[in-house]
């Protein structure tokens, strides 16, 4: 894919500066860069590096002096990190292959493919299943009876959705995800510990041990418009009604949501975030890396946790959280503080008791 600098300024919305008909064919860091490419430098200390590239033209930030940085071209622009959102997707795209279903691939006669969408290699569609316009599976997809995907969905190599699984527009999923599994739910014929611990907050009492029976997902999962699933990340089937992920929401690698929860819109959830059953997760919520969230609680609007946050109780709409449990992030922050400090406040004990101790004796 090969764009002129003035081309790829006008897709962020913006001018190019200098020879704009520099011909661009990819992007790269700075020092990297080549003449054919566009370095991305966001700010003077990423530019510093530009010297020892051979870039022509750069993305900068707007006030940028591009000529005396040594380029013929450039696009100044007040974000630089958003405009890279563009400039990346102008230039991804290079695994698709033509529309078309390949001959490998497996479509059950009762599945609606739409004409310009592509089915890859060894990819299997059930009966019932709707594949939008535009949309690209990459190859080993499997597509479960009656999913229905909306157009522009961008499904790569690896993913499973499974039956029960409604998608709205411009989906992307990430190799390996799977969405629509069933969710870990069992129950025992009797009280169970892990029940009578949950109540007594430690005690098991007399609970026996006994086998667990399967409560099976019957509620599939639905997932709104502009929906991002990362790699090898799993979104469980609602136990009767469906696991939701709102419009615009963006799930990282290696996350688990389990059954019955209930994601908003335009969240964020991080890397190795884990989710557990029945959980109601507000709008605009951000989970950092590795943030845990037990069951049936929920978290309000807005509410942002810290990296490894362990949540074990609800949380009210814009708070900030962290730690484990987790509490207020300034809280914590004044309690790890203190924590430090612990050391040097028991030698600080100790010397005051001996010092106490000493004059005792001498009295």
């Amino acid at each position: 894919m090969t764009y002129t600098l003035a081309q790829i300024a006008k897709a962020i919305g913006q001018s190019a500066v200098g020879d704009t008909s520099l011909t661009i064919e990819s992007v790269a860091e700075p020092a990297a860069a080549s003449p054919q490419q566009l370095a991305l430098a966001s700010n003077p200390k990423y530019a510093e590096a530009l010297a020892q590239g051979q870039a022509r033209a750069a993305l900068l930030w707007a006030d940028a002096d591009w000529q005396a940085l040594g380029l013929d071209g450039a696009i100044l622009v007040e974000r630089p990190r958003y405009a890279m959102a563009t400039v990346t997707r102008l230039y991804d795209g290079n695994w698709r292959q033509g529309a078309g279903v390949h001959p490998s691939a497996w479509v059950d006669p009762g599945a609606t493919v739409a004409d310009d969408a592509v089915i890859g290699p060894f990819c299997s569609i059930g009966a019932g299943a709707v594949i939008g316009t535009g949309a690209v599976l990459g190859s080993h997809v499997s597509i479960g009876a009656g999913v229905h995907i909306g157009d522009d969905a961008t499904v790569r190599d690896g993913v499973r959705i499974l039956s029960g699984t409604q998608i709205g527009h411009r989906f992307v999923a990430q190799p390996g995800a799977v969405i629509g599994g069933d969710g870990f739910s069992f129950v025992t014929p009797e009280v169970s510990a892990a029940e009578t611990v949950r109540d007594t907050l430690g005690e098991q009492g007399d609970s026996a041990a006994q086998p667990w029976e399967r409560i099976h997902s019957l509620g599939g999962v639905t997932i709104g418009d502009d929906v991002e699933i990362g790699a090898n990340s799993c979104i469980d089937a609602g136990t009767i009604r469906p696991t939701a992920i709102g419009n615009g929401t963006k799930i990282d690698n290696l996350v688990q949501v389990g059954h019955n929860v209930d994601v908003g819109t335009d969240c964020l959830l991080c890397g190795m975030v884990g989710i557990a059953g029945s959980v109601q997760i507000g709008n605009n919520v951000i989970l950092g890396g590795r943030t845990c969230v037990t069951d049936n609680i929920f978290l309000g609007d807005r509410v942002v946790a810290g990296f490894g946050s362990v949540i074990l109780s609800n949380v009210p709409a814009g708070r900030v959280m962290m730690g484990y449990p987790a509490v207020q992030m300034k809280q914590h922050v004044e309690s790890y503080k203190v924590q430090r400090r612990l050391p040097n406040l028991a030698r600080d004990v100790a010397a005051l008791k001996k010092a106490v101790s000493n004059t005792a004796s001498s009295d």
